[in-house]
């Protein structure tokens, strides 16, 4: 029976991905459906992780997530947990090898969360980049490549470019409510209160450059991830895109999103793309 609990477990980290991120879920199930399911353990893991950070206003938070940290460290150890979300975890983290560090630097940058609001420095912001999503695109890549070494190595930079372009433009996304209700503010040296069009372009430019090293990646990926991966690329350059258009003062005022009829019709180009062998 613990085949059986096993399985519900992963169907819970699905029902989380498709719950919070309807784009990432349809990008998920571009992926070869051998994979799928550790892909979903991934993001409902992080998932869980940041809305303790982000959201439990009421809660103890550091509380909150040290726990996390603890039941999962102990589900690791007794490979099974009660909490599905950390059980199917845990599978995916030693099916795939997925080195602690990993995990430890994804914790760290939800830690700064919780007390940390401003980055005063690029090696600051890049430190918290890098635990916050660098690392979980190499997670990613961990299944993708399922055990070559080689590969993974080949394909590790541009993983984690991909992983940085995704942070940042959450970052634009997300400024209303990083700064207002969060009191949050990522981008260093930058008052978001008097940015200026340069800066915005700036920023723009940084994030443009990354999506331009992580496509190189994603055209060497394994057959069962590429299509998956270049669809969420698509997607989240169409939202840069249209970061870029809007007037500053609008994004600080509202989220900005890209529309799930416009997330149709990119996903229909990418195939089109992809199954032109235009990658």
């Amino acid at each position: 029976m613990k085949k059986l609990f096993d399985e519900t477990s992963f169907k819970c980290s699905k029902i989380v991905t498709k719950t919070y991120s309807t784009s990432f879920s349809m990008a998920v199930y571009m992926l070869s459906p051998k994979i799928r399911e550790a892909i979903y353990s991934i993001y409902a893991f992080v998932r869980f992780a940041d809305e303790i950070v982000d959201s439990f206003h009421n809660y103890d938070k550091e509380d909150l997530l040290d726990e996390f940290e603890k039941d999962y460290y102990k589900s690791y150890s007794q490979g099974i947990s009660l909490n599905p979300i950390l059980n199917c975890f845990q599978h995916t983290v030693k099916k795939y090898n997925i080195t602690d560090d990993l995990i430890q630097s994804f914790l760290k940058s939800m830690k700064a969360d919780l007390k940390k609001e401003t980055y005063n420095t690029v090696e600051e912001y890049n430190q918290y980049i890098y635990g916050s999503a660098d690392v979980v695109g190499l997670m990613c890549l961990k299944v993708f490549v399922d055990g070559n070494d080689e590969k993974y190595k080949e394909l590790k930079y541009s993983a984690m470019k991909l992983g940085s372009a995704f942070q940042k433009v959450n970052f634009l996304r997300d400024l209303k409510d990083d700064y207002e209700l969060l009191h949050r503010s990522y981008f260093p040296g930058v008052n978001l209160k008097e940015l200026t069009a340069n800066e915005k372009a700036e920023i723009i430019a940084d994030i443009e450059a990354d999506f331009k090293e992580a496509f190189i990646g994603i055209k060497g990926l394994p057959i069962e991830a590429k299509f998956g991966v270049y669809t969420a690329y698509v997607y989240y350059k169409r939202l840069l895109n249209k970061l870029k258009r809007t007037p500053f003062n609008e994004i600080l005022n509202t989220r900005i999103r890209v529309s799930n009829p416009m997330k149709i019709s990119l996903l229909a180009k990418s195939f089109v793309v992809y199954k032109l062998n235009l990658l």
